[in-house]
């Protein structure tokens, strides 16, 4: 097992809620008049946030039944179905795994950090008279009895701050890898983050303030990280007319860039790409 550490691509900008969204929390108590189904919410702070592992586990369904769709990428049971590798050597050559990691007779360590995405300062004042409560009714085809509930929501044109590290490993597989990761999140603009989204919930648009990628070297001499993307955003606004950049310009300035970062991280190695 040789495993490499080439420097670190960071991407960080805004998830934008274009329909009310909700990612459920369990509930420890049932209190009369309570929620049905509340969102879930910092431990300390009390204000909604986006979990990495929501995030990180929806890029990686959908990123899995494209290939099992174009590939036969198999699916396996723990429980759920879905994709994993048994042994590091698989990992390592899956569009899935590698990137994502993978927990088989061999683990393989993901090469992707998803941080929790939190309010940015805009939506904290723009959600600080509370959630939405959305009323949801399910009928009895035979008796047309009603069973209501309430569902809590973060509301439409809230938004959250996004960070998500990849860990460059191989410089051959580069542009496979983060071909997959804006692609994934492509599919997820055009799908659903978190539940419900079969009844309007959960449509997200991402927005790019920073791409930038850092080599290890960088860590230890102050050198400058290469900026792919920067721009200058207040997060007390809106992302509306700040310039930042959707996914789509996003991926074309990334991907222009993908020899000049090969060579960047070539260095490490004395030009062996």
């Amino acid at each position: 097992m040789d495993r490499k550490l080439y420097g670190k691509i960071i991407f960080r900008g805004v998830i934008k809620a274009l329909t009310g969204l909700h990612i459920g929390a369990s509930k420890e108590t049932l209190e009369i008049g309570g929620l049905d189904s509340p969102v879930v919410k910092h431990p300390i702070t009390r204000e909604p946030y986006i979990p990495g592992s929501s995030l990180k586990g929806k890029l990686r369904s959908l990123l899995e039944m494209k290939l099992h769709t174009e590939k036969g990428l198999p699916f396996k049971e723990r429980g759920v179905r879905f994709h994993f590798c048994e042994t590091y050597e698989d990992a390592l050559h899956c569009n899935v795994c590698r990137v994502f990691g993978s927990s088989g007779t061999t683990n393989f360590p993901a090469r992707i950090k998803v941080r929790d995405a939190e309010l940015t300062d805009f939506s904290r004042n723009f959600i600080s008279d509370g959630l939405e409560i959305k009323f949801e009714n399910s009928l009895d085809r035979i008796t047309s009895a009603s069973n209501p509930r309430q569902i809590e929501r973060v509301p439409a044109g809230t938004e959250f701050e996004f960070e998500i590290i990849y860990n460059v490993e191989n410089l051959k597989q580069l542009k496979n890898d983060l071909i997959n990761i804006l692609s994934a999140m492509e599919l997820l603009e055009d799908d659903a983050l978190g539940g419900h989204g079969s009844r309007g919930y959960g449509r997200v648009k991402f927005y790019f303030a920073e791409i930038t990628a850092k080599p290890v070297e960088a860590y230890f001499n102050g050198e400058k990280p290469k900026e792919i993307v920067k721009i200058e955003w207040n997060p007390e606004r809106s992302t509306d007319d700040q310039g930042l950049k959707n996914l789509k310009e996003a991926k074309e300035a990334l991907l222009q860039s993908v020899q000049e970062l090969r060579e960047v991280f070539a260095e490490i190695e004395g030009g062996n790409m």
